[in-house]
């Protein structure tokens, strides 16, 4: 058949491949979904159209499109996350790429009509299955090949995701200024270009993953014998992972790590105009956009990597307890009160790093705490956490903005609120993490399971 290259076995590695090909393959992947996190430089443009009638779009209702996106990645993680372990990467990757792709094209339209569901359909919806499907398939398949380094893995798997927005926030605005110098409609006519682009360099990623041949094992490494409680030599299958205690406080650890993040990213460009009036041109904002979006891809590498040594659970700690703090000092950095542009930014690189930390790492807790048979499977159903957190994070946000806009108060009072709604939800995952056990015997798999999981039961 035409697509046969997709087959798993096609992309089975060959005798000598270096297992550092692999990582460009999933960047490929990631640096292009990760656009996602730039959507707050469409915010505004989307803002300032007119439809026929005269009207405007709300600010909530904008801010829904990056909610379903969100929504969907989750969803389709959960749900395809069985059938990737079976089918490969290199199937699921085209079909993330085919989805994000079509859904730029299609979100385009809703913009040129003025039609906001066809937008929520396409970048939302179909959009978002790509990105559910593009961000797992590289993690259990970098696992495997990194078997020596976990945290390593995940972090090179994801850190991509968060670069994305360096790339897509310059990107869309480049392209709609140059599209409006051209007389053309600047935003149909950049997304359809950014679809265009996109389907193409993740292509690459497609055509260049591989996964290692069955009983491969890097050079001279051989399984640590050092005990930890929190790390099994056991595995647990998806079927019975996800209904164990320690399944959902994970899954309320990623909840609020990411609802606090989204507190900052979903709003970067608006917020810090917003507390610093006249002092931060939309240029400015955009770049703060891709300030976080460099601190959010380091700190998935940079925490998920420091976690293979400091553990997990201690590193979920340090985001917790430091984010908490900083997110209370944060709205205090504004114009009426300390006034320093330099103290917000570095507050909120921080907090992005930890946020971004956070992705990475959860997928190397997993492993640890239900073994590498099902991981994508696992990872994929905890990614329902993101989804609703990319409801929660921006009905928060973009609902206490609207109530002050609409009682004429002056927005930036805001952000204090919703900063300390942020903080208080770090110190639920602080409770969460410090729940955290190791997974009953009674859930373990025997000791010899098959090479390539099944479907699993439910």
């Amino acid at each position: 058949m035409a697509l046969a290259f997709l087959d798993r076995q096609h992309s089975i590695a060959p005798t000598g491949y270096s297992r550092w090909l692999v990582p460009p393959a999933a960047l490929a992947i990631h640096l292009s979904i990760g656009q996602v996190y730039a959507f707050s430089v469409f915010k505004n443009p989307l803002l300032a159209l007119q439809a026929a009638d005269g009207s405007h779009w709300n600010l909530k209702a904008v801010g829904y499109i990056f909610s379903i996106a969100i929504a969907f990645l989750g969803i389709s993680a959960a749900l395809f996350g069985a059938w990737l372990e079976r089918a490969g990467p290199r199937r699921a990757m085209f079909y993330s790429a085919l989805c994000f792709g079509l859904g730029f094209v299609i979100a385009s339209f809703g913009v040129s009509s003025h039609q906001l569901a066809l937008i929520y359909l396409g970048y939302g919806v179909i959009g978002g299955i790509g990105l559910g499907l593009g961000y797992i398939s590289p993690v259990s398949t970098l696992i495997k090949w990194f078997p020596d380094r976990p945290g390593l893995a995940t972090g090179l798997a994801i850190m991509g995701f968060g670069g994305g927005a360096m790339i897509g926030g310059p990107l869309a605005n480049n392209l709609m200024a140059y599209y409006k110098a051209a007389g053309q409609p600047s935003i149909p006519y950049t997304m359809i270009t950014m679809g265009g682009l996109y389907f193409v360099f993740m292509m690459f990623g497609v055509f260049t993953i591989r996964i290692p041949r069955e009983g491969w094992r890097p050079a001279g490494w051989t399984p640590s014998q050092k005990k930890s409680a929190l790390i099994s030599t056991n595995n647990v299958a998806v079927g019975k992972a996800w209904l164990t205690p320690q399944f959902w406080l994970l899954w309320i650890i990623l909840f609020v790590n990411v609802t606090a993040g989204i507190g900052i990213l979903e709003q970067a460009a608006p917020m810090i105009q917003d507390l610093f009036h006249g002092a931060v041109t939309p240029t400015a904002a955009v770049g703060f956009v891709g300030l976080l979006s460099i601190f959010n891809m380091a700190g998935r590498f940079f925490w998920a990597s420091t976690s293979d040594f400091l553990g997990r659970k201690a590193t979920y700690f340090v985001f917790f307890t430091l984010g908490a703090i900083l997110y209370f000092v944060l709205p205090l950095t504004r114009q009426e009160q300390l006034n320093s542009i330099p103290l917000f930014v570095g507050i909120a690189v921080v907090l992005l790093s930890m946020y971004g930390g956070g992705f990475a790492t959860i997928p190397a807790y997993l492993k640890d705490l239900f073994g590498g048979y099902n991981v994508s499977a696992i990872h994929g159903r905890l990614l329902t956490a993101w989804s609703a957190a990319g409801i929660i994070g921006p009905l928060i946000v973009n609902g206490i903005l609207d109530h002050y806009v609409e009682t004429h108060q002056p927005r930036e009072n805001a952000y204090p609120l919703i900063l300390h709604i942020m903080c208080g939800l770090l110190v639920i995952g602080f409770l969460a993490n410090l729940l955290v056990r190791p997974v009953a015997d009674k859930h373990w798999l025997p000791t010899s399971t098959p090479a390539v999981p099944e479907t699993p039961s439910h």
